[in-house]
């Protein structure tokens, strides 16, 4: 048989550290009664539209039905908008073709098919906005002069001028067939270059796992590699590739070692001697062990003369002379440095592992994590630099069959017979998986499992000859090779192709060593193999550096060959230490505000700056070991921890705590409902609050609740697992009362900086900030569809609210589809929806202002994929602007957040007790903008959290468009401020919160998907698990069919009353 091809996905079950995670969807909120500032904003409905000060966008009022809400402004402002123009500046007019309608899961498209090519991008100027100047700081919650009350005083922006004097940027015409954008010429657009480095902050330095790599001054040659018969196993065609160099390095090749990318490509350091040539390849195939005649195999391997790879443009690049990274050098580096290491370990993605590498350790049900390490070639402001760093991943246990399928099923193999849901569960795990098989001495066969057999081994049949005489399996085993079958009530194992399949039974298969899991890991394993990860800072730093060492780049015959060094040496790294910001509470407390200390601070003696009010709340307790005392006894505690901490809470629910069983979870739910309304309605009054107790371990249950609460019963939820009730600590009960604060409408704190009006680019003008992200389902499932969240702020200039929208979309699909669309409607004609727009409109009816300045911080997106989704997301939300009104064109910043990166930062000097904090992590603030960064552009790493376990992992920061022209330091501290403002804990995050917080949307998303009837685990693996890949107890089911632009079920839409507070907090 031939060697099949190894899985090397990325992600999945590898892992470097655990990473915060959680759920949620955000919406639109209600300003709090006690804030008069936002009182006056755009409520009472009736208004004429954007342009009118008091009216919400949609002229409508606050309650709109979906279709009123993406309707827009006045009838003036949708006449003969279908082509979507709108004047910038001096220009003319201009259709602004692009990625916009259809592509969202809902709308039809407008859009004919031939579209005309979208015209050029511009920068839009700062917009002369002139906020109100304020000498003094105005004492919290008095209004503002110059705030919506006078807001009709600030310019009309149909009548702001627009110069344009930026360069400008081209748009590709977007294939009507095309799911996915072509990326834009780098030469059509730049991305902004770094506006010089920040200087604010305590000077340091730390070390960075990166490693300085010499550029060769070798004439580098790129040749064509055909080998035929074609092998889709890369694994196949480097065995090709060795034996070919083997034999002919010093006669044919010129003695040079070539560098080989395992498909079409060949790299040498100077040419070959001729510029194409043919050679025979024989091959013995290793899936037969020694004792038996092995099979050969003939290959005809043609190398062609391509290009030659050019150094130069690399090293111009480096040296910031040249705008574009030359990918193609880059690529062939990388290639050359991993050609050692591929041989000797496994390779997955830009990672290699190997039990040799660290100790094995058992994750359960059949699965061990390998350690391995990470290793990229990256250009830095240092020039060349090696990115290395610790990783581990899950392996399949190389056990005999049997042996793996009862550690899957937890069971003995004569306890019982399997149910049809253990051989969903066992073919599940095994399909794709190679075995050698035991039963033939020393031919030690491999084959490729395809499926399980629907009955029992006994019970198997096949023909053995043209007559169609059938033999059973057990006979033939017995008959052919003397081995009597044990465990006949099993099924076999189905092998080769599924047309003729070939039964093994499971006890003369052995699973070949070194083969990585790719599919979904459940909890503990999670659990384990976060535990094999996380290492401290000093220790991961030794383990980087013993792999550099071990690696012995010096003495590699590739890089030797190809000219490259690698220092062994950690880089030394010029950083800063940014100041925490003064945090406001609430004047009523003894401690009015607060200046946290190493990323983390407390409730004590402080109270909310604007306390919610729950004056109706019920409780329900699903857990079977909690008593309805302690129940009601935990409730009580709860409500009284919250007026406490500020809030209005009433102490007693509107009828008594209940418990219901979890298997009835929406009857339970939905009777309650019902008598709390029956009692509340008569008097006009609504649920504020549902406070649930759940079992530790409750499957589905959670997600159940949630999707039941919010999508069907409008209903604000607070879940408590069972294990924290029976605790009762106040420390838990301070933390779940910020939570229920920001549910039901409160702030738990605002930056002192927003309140005085003192922080950069936010507070002089009205200021929008949004949070985007897009979550992938795990790459075992084929056609659950990903999912978009974006959020915004509804406040300013407190910025510390933020409202979410959610869609479901195609399947691994980066490009947020929904940030703008239009639709024909029979009546109204063209409609104009989507997320950022409905966003806009909330932020105009809680402010009663119009968004002057957008910041928007973009999560979730890889390198390779930045230019597609500045232009598609960019040009959106260009268009949600101008829908609203002519000319509207705030400017825009576009970050792109980064947290699944490589790079680690380390204290200089791991004993010094100033540099750490106390899990020995750097401190909280250090921010890093030379060196280890981008040659040219506008980036930064932030380590904005205290470490807590493990190693931290600085969040990057790439500015992709900005129009605001931020410094180095007025973008690094507004983001660092950001992240002292999360809401459901009292500690700076390590990602800016609204880039947090449409993580958690996403998250929620998920729950809302109808589930399906399969054993799929209880969650993804790794990193992808704490990026929203978790999902109810089976996944996700969508009408989409894998492959094509099928339609995807939209989620079911929130309740207008869930959707107007941080319900997913």
């Amino acid at each position: 048989m031939v060697r099949k091809r190894r899985t090397d996905l990325p992600g999945a079950g590898e892992t470097s550290e655990p990473r915060e995670s959680g759920e949620g969807r955000g919406a639109v909120q209600r300003p709090p009664a006690q804030h008069p500032i936002q009182q006056q904003g755009g409520y009472q409905g009736g208004g004429r539209g954007f342009g009118q000060p008091r009216g919400g966008y949609g002229g409508r009022g606050s309650r709109m039905s979906p279709q009123q809400q993406y309707h827009g402004g006045p009838p003036e402002y949708q006449q003969g908008r279908g082509g979507q123009q709108y004047q910038r500046g001096g220009s003319q007019s201009q259709s602004r073709g692009g990625y916009i309608a259809g592509r969202g899961s809902e709308a039809p498209s407008v859009v004919e098919p031939s579209r005309p090519p979208a015209p050029e991008l511009h920068q839009a100027t700062q917009s002369p906005y002139q906020a109100p100047m304020i000498s003094e700081p105005i004492p919290y919650g008095m209004p503002t002069p110059g705030g919506p009350s006078s807001s009709s005083e600030s310019p009309d922006p149909t009548n702001l001028e627009l110069p344009e004097q930026f360069q400008s940027l081209s748009v590709l015409s977007e294939q009507p067939t095309s799911q996915e954008m072509q990326p834009a010429s780098s030469k059509a657009m730049r991305f902004p270059l770094r506006p010089g480095k920040g200087s604010y902050g305590i000077k340091c330095m730390v070390k960075a796992n990166h490693f300085f790599a010499e550029l060769p001054d070798k004439d580098l040659h790129q040749y064509d590699v055909s080998i035929s018969p074609e092998v889709t196993s890369r694994g196949f065609n480097r065995a090709v590739m060795e034996q070919l160099v083997k034999l002919y390095r010093e006669s044919h090749l010129g003695k040079r070692l070539p560098a080989y990318d395992g498909r079409k490509s060949l790299y040498t350091a100077g040419p070959l001697p001729f510029t194409s040539k043919e050679f025979k390849i024989t091959l013995t195939d290793e899936d037969d062990g020694p004792g038996s005649a092995r099979r050969e195999r003939l290959f005809t391997v043609v190398i062609k003369f391509a290009a030659r790879a050019d150094l130069h443009h690399l090293g111009m690049f480096l040296q910031g002379r040249q705008a574009d990274a030359p990918q193609e050098a880059l690529q062939v580096l990388d290639i050359v440095l991993r050609e050692l290491p591929t041989s000797r370990y496994s390779p997955v993605g830009r990672s290699f592992y190997s039990p040799d590498l660290g100790r094995r350790q058992p994750l359960g049900e059949g699965l061990e994590s390998w350690r391995g390490f990470y290793q990229s070639i990256r250009p830095t402001q240092m020039g060349l630099s090696l990115n290395i760093d610790m990783s581990s991943t899950a392996f399949i246990e190389p056990l005999p069959v049997i042996d793996f399928v009862t550690q899957l099923l937890n069971m003995d193999v004569y306890a019982r017979p399997l149910s049809d849901s253990d051989r969903v569960k066992i073919k599940k795990a095994l399909r794709g998986v190679k075995v050698e098989v035991t039963h033939r001495g020393n031919m030690r066969r491999k084959y490729r499992i395809s499926g399980l057999t629907s009955q029992a081994t006994r019970e198997l049949t096949f023909p053995v000859d043209e007559n169609g005489t059938l033999k059973s399996v057990v006979q033939y085993f017995q008959e052919t090779y003397g081995f009597v079958i044990q465990h006949t009530q099993w099924p076999c194992l189905q092998v080769g192709n599924t047309q003729r399949p070939n039964y093994l039974p499971m006890e003369v298969c052995k699973i070949v060593e070194g083969q990585r899991y790719s599919k979904r890991l459940n909890e503990r394993q999670i659990t384990a193999l976060l535990k094999v990860t996380c290492q401290r800072p000093q220790e991961r730093e030794s383990d980087i550096l013993r792999t550099v060492h071990h690696n012995a780049y010096a003495e590699d015959p590739y890089a030797k060959e190809f000219g490259i060094k690698i220092s062994e040496k950690l880089a030394q790294v010029e950083a800063r230490v940014l100041p925490a910001p003064w945090l406001k509470y609430h004047d009523s407390g003894r401690e009015k505000d607060c200046l946290p200390e190493v990323g983390q601070w407390n409730m004590m003696n402080k109270r909310m700056v604007n306390g919610g009010t729950v004056n109706n709340w019920i409780g329900i307790n699903f857990a079977r070991g909690i008593k309805d005392t302690t129940a009601h006894s935990f409730c009580h505690e709860l409500a009284q921890m919250c007026s406490v901490s500020g809030m209005a809470f009433n102490p007693e629910p509107v009828l008594p705590v209940i418990t219901g069983r979890p298997d009835q979870v929406e009857r339970v739910l939905k009777t309650r409902f019902h008598d709390v309304m029956t009692k509340l309605l008569p008097h006009g009054k609504e649920l504020d609050l549902l406070i649930v107790i759940l079992p530790d371990n409750n499957g589905s249950l959670y997600g159940d609740l949630k999707r039941i609460c919010e999508t069907e019963l409008g209903i604000v939820s607070q879940c408590c697992l069972q294990k924290h009730v029976y605790k009762m600590s106040k420390q838990y009960l301070a933390n779940v009362s910020l939570k229920i604060n920001v549910k039901v409408g409160g702030r738990n704190t605002v930056l002192r900086d927003a309140i005085s009006r003192r922080i950069p680019l936010v507070s002089d003008c009205p200021t929008i900030i949004f949070g985007a992200d897009v979550t992938h389902p795990h790459p075992g499932e084929d056609s659950s569809p990903s999912i978009a969240a974006v959020v915004a702020s509804q406040d300013w200039p407190e910025v510390t609210k933020y409202a979410g929208l959610v869609c479901a979309q195609a399947h691994r699909q980066e490009l947020i589809q929904d940030l703008y669309k239009t639709w024909q409607d029979p009546a109204k004609g063209v409609m104009h929806g989507g997320m950022i727009r409905e966003l806009l409109i909330s932020f105009r009816k809680a402010t009663g202002q119009k968004p002057q300045r957008i910041i928007f911080y973009r999560d979730g997106v890889s390198e390779g994929q930045f230019y597609q989704v500045l232009l598609h997301e960019l040009d959106a939300i260009r268009k949600a602007c101008a829908s609203l009104e002519p000319n509207y064109q705030p400017t825009v910043t576009f970050v792109v957040v980064q947290k699944r990166h490589h790079t680690r930062l380390f204290a200089h000097n791991h004993n010094d007790r100033q540099a750490v904090d106390r899990s020995g992590n750097i401190l909280p603030g250090t921010v890093v903008d030379s060196k280890i960064c981008h040659p040219t552009e506008f980036d930064f790493y932030l380590c904005s959290h205290a470490g807590i376990q493990g190693t931290s992992r600085p969040a990057h920061y790439h500015v992709l468009w900005d129009e605001n022209k931020f410094t180095a330091d007025g973008l690094q501290s507004l983001t660092n401020n950001l992240c002292y403002t999360y809401a459901r804990c009292t500690r700076s995050v390590s990602i800016v919160p609204p880039a947090y917080y449409a993580h958690l949307a996403a998250f929620r998303a998920r729950f809302y998907m109808e589930p399906e009837t399969s054993d799929s685990g209880s969650m993804t693996s790794g990193m992808a698990a704490s990026r929203g890949g978790a999902s109810t107890s089976g996944g996700a089911r969508s009408t989409r069919v894998p492959g094509g632009n099928a339609a995807v079920r939209p989620l079911p839409q929130l309740r207008e009353n869930v959707k107007r507070v941080m319900f997913y907090c």
